[in-house]
């Protein structure tokens, strides 16, 4: 399994409608991709910025070009990304999942 991580920020004023956004397209769009296996949206505010981290899980690299396309380090935007994000990073990290223990979240 493959674990791919994407960091953005986004003016705290913002950041309730920019979560709002991440629920209603992003989290479906990852969903419908044949392969991901989860998501998860982790958020912490500073200094003004709230920082939005995506931590999505994949069976493999096939569905993950299914997601993001070739190269998959490139990161995928969405048009409304232009209405919050206050910059583009281009790429995400993976890693291989080398252990997991997953019990009690709560979404």
């Amino acid at each position: 399994m493959i674990a791919r991580l994407w960091h953005g920020r986004v003016p705290s004023a913002r950041k309730e409608a920019y979560r709002d956004f991440l629920r209603a397209r992003a989290i479906p769009d990852y969903q419908s991709t044949p392969g991901n296996r989860a998501v998860f949206i982790l958020e912490r505010e500073e200094e003004g910025v709230a920082h939005f981290q995506t931590l999505t899980f994949w069976e493999d690299f096939d569905a993950l070009r299914r997601f993001a396309g070739d190269p998959v380090e490139t990161a995928k935007y969405y048009a409304e990304d232009r209405d919050f994000l206050l910059e583009f990073e281009p790429t995400v990290t993976h890693w291989y999942v080398a252990g997991q223990s997953v019990s009690g979240l709560v979404p």
